[in-house]
């Protein structure tokens, strides 16, 4: 569950359905605008085209933007996004504006901002929110862009971060309610905003909830990057975000069974706003509003969601439906917490008292494995690749991969290969256990792996600060740990000694840092 459960939408969400709002494009391409629009005086010299360019219209045409905004909470929204989709700079870097973003941002909050304070100073019983655009930019970081070179990447998760921290940073100061991260393709990349937004609350005077809204691409329920449905949730858990749930790709016909697999999952609110069916062969939206708002109310009917909205092919018409179409029905019921142990590769790995035990390959480990070492030196990847895959294939239920050998760059060694399994869906579908004695290699591999991983290990050897510290950064990438039994005096040599430092670590790490 969310740990702001005190925020005042959190307050509202347990006594009913609230509105998200529709489409932003959708209602800008209304207003046929032209590229002298989207450049106004300030930008009429740029040397890239602009048009297109959605989020600049916060500054060149806010008054299209707080339009839209006010036609949506004319409508019934009570929440509605900000113009910043692609207010980052990694997307932004298409036409040069990297150096807006701070400004993009900030507008855009505003222009919202006014438009919800407006709504709610005329109906204060039904207060407006402003939720924080946050797209996932253009770039994967789990996929290659080259087919022919697997491991490499575009953009690193450390770009991501800086990126997405730059973004959370202005829309905060802009005066948004929380911070939407949605239409989430690549959950690494997501990781990487969660992991931004995580470290902006440690310090900010006024901490924003999440909500994480991922996009489901075709019939199989799996994300571009991979996931299942379920696994998604399980990488993404550690955010405790105040919704999570689904948006685009999908109309909302296609969409209700893929929130069905994960409503008993989610220990907080859900979301899902489809998009207005699906595309036609000019790459329009036709379904109308009554169509979708009864397949919409189908979700509510079927106790799945607490938000709805509408996404791309969406307008004010769509949404003013399903407003209607829900009003009387209840939200959702929030499922209590599950108390068991949840890992997750492209496919979950749930650990049930009933289970036996679960099989660890650990022959992609270069101090194990002479074989497995020879080939990592010899830069065999291919080859080692298929050790890993063999693991899977005889059982393993999570695959250990180590590479701290003398002859090694162990951290080079790691991202490269864990960026070669993310491209073998037949290796990926199981959980990584990350295994160093050094923090540098264990936290480069964690900004790989898009699932939930298992670092090993972690341990009191050099104090309770470093075990901290190290502690609190694994929560926020969302990695499960093996603690060992060393503490300052070295490796536990008895029984009692054994039990101590592991109370110790225990207290420690669940009732002092609430490490899940």
């Amino acid at each position: 569950m969310s740990s702001f459960v005190d925020h005042p939408v959190a307050k509202i969400l347990q006594k009913r359905i609230l509105i998200l709002d529709g489409a932003m494009g959708t209602m800008v391409q209304r207003h046929k605008l032209t590229e002298s629009d989207y450049r106004g005086e300030r930008f009429k010299d740029w040397a890239r085209d602009l048009k297109g360019n959605n989020d600049l219209l916060s500054l060149t045409r806010p008054d299209v933007i707080g339009s839209i905004h006010a036609a949506y909470l004319d409508a019934g929204a009570d929440l509605i996004e900000t113009n910043t989709f692609n207010a980052n700079r990694i997307s932004m870097a298409d036409y040069g504006m990297e150096a807006l973003v701070r400004e993009l941002n900030i507008a855009s909050a505003r222009v919202a901002r006014e438009q919800a304070d407006a709504f709610t100073k005329k109906d204060p019983q039904k207060p407006r929110f402003v939720l924080g655009s946050i797209g996932p930019t253009n770039k994967t970081a789990s996929i290659s862009p080259d087919v022919n070179d697997p491991a490499f990447r575009a953009v690193t998760f450390q770009d991501l971060v800086t990126a997405y921290g730059e973004q959370i940073e202005a829309l905060a100061e802009g005066g948004v309610d929380a911070l939407l991260i949605e239409t989430i393709f690549d959950t690494l990349n997501a990781k990487a905003a969660v992991f931004a937004a995580l470290s902006f609350n440690v310090s900010a005077p006024k901490p924003l909830p999440l909500m994480l809204s991922g996009t489901i691409t075709d019939a199989s329920g799996r994300t571009l990057s991979g996931q299942t449905a379920e696994a998604f949730w399980i990488s993404l858990a550690h955010a405790r975000p105040l919704a999570f749930g689904f948006n685009c790709a999908l109309g909302a016909k296609d969409m209700q069974p893929h929130l069905a697999a994960i409503s008993r999952h989610v220990d907080t609110f859900m979301s899902a706003y489809p998009n207005a069916g699906l595309p036609n062969r000019f790459g329009e939206y036709d379904q109308s509003a009554k169509d979708m708002a009864d397949l919409v109310g189908e979700f509510a009917r079927a106790d799945l969601v607490n938000i709805v909205g509408g996404c791309c092919g969406s307008t004010p018409e769509h949404i003013r439906a399903i407003a209607q179409a829900v009003k009387d029905l209840p939200p959702r019921k929030v499922p209590k917490h599950r108390t068991i142990s949840t890992y997750s590769g492209l496919e979950p790995l749930v650990l049930r008292k009933e289970m036996n035990f679960i099989n660890i390959g650990e022959r992609t480990n270069v101090t194990g494995s002479k074989k497995f070492a020879r080939l990592i030196i010899e830069e065999k990847y291919e080859e080692a690749l298929s050790v890993a895959r063999q693991q899977v294939e005889n059982g393993a239920g999570i695959i250990d991969i180590n590479m701290d050998e003398g002859m090694l760059d162990a951290k080079a060694a790691m991202v490269k290969f864990l960026n070669l399994i993310a491209s073998e869906p037949d290796i990926a579908r199981v959980p990584i256990m990350i295994d160093s004695s050094k923090w540098e290699v264990i936290e480069a591999a964690l900004q790989c792996v898009q699932g939930k991983a298992i670092v090993n290990s972690i341990s009191l050897k050099e104090g309770e600060d470093v075990f901290r510290r190290q502690a609190l950064k694994l929560m926020k990438y969302g990695a499960a740990a093996v603690v060992m039994a060393f503490d300052e005096g070295g490796q536990a040599d008895t029984k009692d000694r054994r039990v101590s430092i592991c109370e110790r670590a225990c207290r420690i790490l669940t009732e002092e840092l609430g490490f899940p």
